[in-house]
C-alpha cells in the first residue's frame, strides 16, 4: 500500500513525511557508513554525532541554558511517574499535584508510594472537561514540587500557560504536547516527554532536569532510578534507543528547518481552528467535551448525538483513509490527534467529510 492514510492516533503516532522518507533512504546503510543506525555501537563516532546532534537541536528549539541537563531516557512517561518522587521528593517527602485526567492520576499514584501527596487542584468534579483555575489552586509552599500534566490525550484538555507556582520547582509530563509551541525552560525544574506522541517513535523519553536538582538524587537509589547516574554517563549508562533518538533528531532538525516553534505554533493553532470552528457550527451535531478556554490543540475530542452514529462515522472514515479517530476507551466518543506532523489538509479533509456525513445523518 502506497497511498498514505490520515492517521489521527493518539499514539504512537504521525511522523513527517520528510522524515520517514530520510529515514527510509539511509536506512540500508547511513551516510555511507555501511551499515544501519540500528546496527551501529552507542558509542560509535557516527553514532555520537546523532546523539549529541539531537540533544543540541533541542537546545536550540528550546533555547535551553547549560544550567539544565538533556537526558534520553527509556521506559516512557511511566518510569517518571516513579522517577521523578524517587529522586526528588525527599527530604521533604511532600509534593503537589494538579489532577487533570488520567494521566495525573497514574503519576499521583506513583508518588504516594514515596510520600505526601497534596492533590492542589483538580477538575475531577466535572470528569477533567477542564483545567483548574490558578486562583483553585491550594499549593504547599514547603513542597518539594507542583507536578502536572500539561496535555491531556483522553480528555482533551490542555494548560494554556504554565501554574505559577513560586519558589517551589515546576514539574511538567508534557508527552502529548511537548515541541508543539515555545515554552520558557527556565521556569520549570523538570519536563519529561515520551516521544511517541509528538516527537519520535516509541521507546525513548525525554527529560530537562535543571541540574541543581540533580544533588537531590541519593545514592540510595537503584542506580538506573537515578537521575544523577544518567546525567554523569550522558544518557550512555546503558544502551540507550538508538534508532528512535536518530528519528527524534530529525524532528528537530525538521522543526529547525520549518522555522522552529513559534511558527509550528502557529499553524498547530490554525489547524484546531478548522476543525473547532466546523464543531461549533453544526448545531449540536457535534460536540466538544473540553470547555471552551482549555481545548486541546493537539487531541480535539468531541461527540455526536448519540453513540450508534458514533459508530457509524467512524466505520465510514476508516473505509474513506482516516484512521485512528475513535475516542480511548475509558470515554468513548471521537477524538482527533492533530499533532505537529498532521497535516493541514487531512484537517480540512475531515471537516469536509463530516459536514456530508451531517448532511446525511
Amino acid at each position: 500500500m502506497k497511498k498514505r492514510v490520515y492517521n489521527f492516533s493518539a499514539g504512537p503516532a504521525i511522523l513527517p513525511e520528510e522524515v520517514l522518507l530520510e529515514a527510509q533512504e539511509d536506512l540500508f546503510s547511513y551516510k555511507e557508513t555501511g551499515m544501519s543506525v540500528m546496527e551501529m555501537s552507542h558509542r560509535s563516532k557516527a553514532y555520537d554525532e546523532i546523539f549529541s546532534g539531537a540533544i543540541n537541536d533541542l537546545k536550540k528549539l528550546l533555547n535551553i541554558g547549560d544550567n539544565y541537563d538533556v537526558l534520553f531516557l527509556q521506559g516512557g512517561a511511566t518510569l517518571q511517574f516513579s522517577m521523578v518522587p524517587l529522586n526528588l521528593m525527599p527530604p521533604v517527602n511532600k509534593a503537589d499535584y494538579i489532577n487533570t485526567g488520567a494521566w495525573s492520576k497514574k503519576a499521583i499514584k506513583e508518588a504516594k508510594r514515596v510520600g505526601e501527596v497534596n492533590i492542589a487542584g483538580t477538575s475531577e468534579d466535572t470528569n477533567f472537561s477542564r483545567i483548574p483555575k490558578q486562583s483553585d489552586l491550594k499549593l504547599n509552599p514547603d513542597a518539594s514540587y507542583v507536578h502536572f500534566t500539561s496535555n491531556n490525550t483522553i480528555f482533551g484538555t490542555e494548560f494554556k500557560n504554565e501554574p505559577e507556582v513560586g519558589n517551589v520547582p515546576l514539574v511538567c509530563d508534557a508527552s502529548s504536547d511537548f515541541l508543539h509551541k515555545f515554552i520558557d525552560v527556565n521556569k520549570y525544574g523538570v519536563v519529561y516527554a515520551g516521544a511517541q506522541k509528538n516527537m519520535g517513535p516509541a521507546g525513548a523519553t525525554v527529560v530537562i532536569i535543571k541540574k541543581d536538582l540533580l544533588e537531590r538524587s541519593s545514592d540510595k537509589l537503584h542506580t538506573y532510578l537515578n537521575y544523577k547516574v544518567h546525567s554523569d554517563g550522558a544518557s550512555l549508562y546503558n544502551t540507550p534507543p538508538t534508532f528512535t533518538v536518530y528519528i527524534i533528531g530529525l524532528v528537530y532538525k525538521w522543526l529547525l528547518n520549518m522555522g522552529g516553534l513559534d511558527e509550528m505554533y502557529k499553524r498547530n493553532v490554525d489547524k484546531a481552528n478548522i476543525l473547532y470552528d466546523y464543531m461549533d457550527a453544526s448545531d449540536g451535531f457535534y460536540k466538544g467535551t473540553a470547555a471552551k478556554e482549555d481545548r486541546s490543540l493537539m487531541n480535539v475530542t468531541f461527540r455526536l448525538p448519540n453513540e450508534e452514529l458514533e459508530k457509524k462515522l467512524i466505520a465510514e472514515t476508516n473505509a474513506a483513509g482516516f484512521s485512528g479517530l475513535k475516542g480511548h476507551r475509558s470515554v468513548g466518543g471521537l477524538r482527533a490527534s492533530i499533532y505537529n506532523a498532521f497535516p493541514q489538509k487531512g484537517v480540512e479533509d475531515l471537516v469536509e467529510f463530516m459536514k456530508d456525513f451531517k448532511k446525511n445523518n
